[in-house]
């Protein structure tokens, strides 16, 4: 009798342990939502003699993830902000102040413990580039005031990739600091002054925030 009772006790405890192994390994939450405040840092670039970069400047970043299973998932982010762009042109510098939108969607893979889960991410995005009205940075008559129609709102894709942490204050809300580096072709607006001087640029961009599981 004692022969049948130990495979049933070690099976029972087998079961026993892949059930609570099960529970720990799926995540409590699927979503998070978070918003963050950002800070953004063009590095500056030189092609065919002209110095293009961008003051840095702070906006608004709003995330949604959601989990496939306790480490690996994707999320989507809408980001704000607005800064000058600047170009070092031959006949004087110009400048374009720019309302900048991002649209874009990561991979994420995250480790997560008990107070603390930090994470990397990938992934692809829109850049979107309004301009709005010429900076009085025009040192002679390379553009005239009633020439900025000229400078239209423009596209770029650009590719992201990046890491952080979430810091559980409690089961369901977490303050996220991360950073992101941004890869993209610079924006000339679609403006024949610019004409050819876009390049391959990168932007740095940390954030902190507060988020929410549910």
């Amino acid at each position: 009798m004692f022969k049948r009772i130990v495979p049933v006790a070690v099976f029972a405890g087998m079961v026993f342990t892949q059930s609570a192994f099960s529970q720990e390994e799926g995540p409590a939450y699927r979503s998070e939502a978070t918003v963050q405040a950002l800070g953004s840092f063009l590095k500056s670039t030189t092609a065919k003699g002209v110095e293009q970069s961008a003051t840095n400047s702070g906006g608004v970043l709003a995330s949604y993830r959601f989990f496939f299973d306790r480490h690996n998932g994707v999320e989507v982010n809408y980001g704000y902000q607005r800064n000058t762009q600047s170009y070092g042109l031959t006949n004087g510098p110009l400048g374009l102040a720019t309302d900048e939108h991002e649209i874009s969607a990561d991979y994420v893979l995250r480790f997560p413990m008990r107070r603390w889960s930090p994470f990397v991410l990938a992934g692809v995005g829109a850049l979107v580039f309004d301009p709005g009205n010429v900076s009085p940075s025009i040192l002679s008559g390379f553009l005239a005031a009633d020439t900025v129609g000229n400078a239209s709102t423009q596209t770029r894709a650009s590719f992201i990739y990046g890491g952080g942490a979430d810091f559980n204050l409690t089961r369901r809300i977490y303050v996220r600091a991360q950073y992101r580096g941004f890869v993209y072709n610079s924006p000339t607006y679609d403006f024949p002054g610019l004409s050819g001087l876009d390049r391959i640029t990168h932007r740095a961009q940390p954030s902190v925030g507060f988020g929410f599981r549910f």
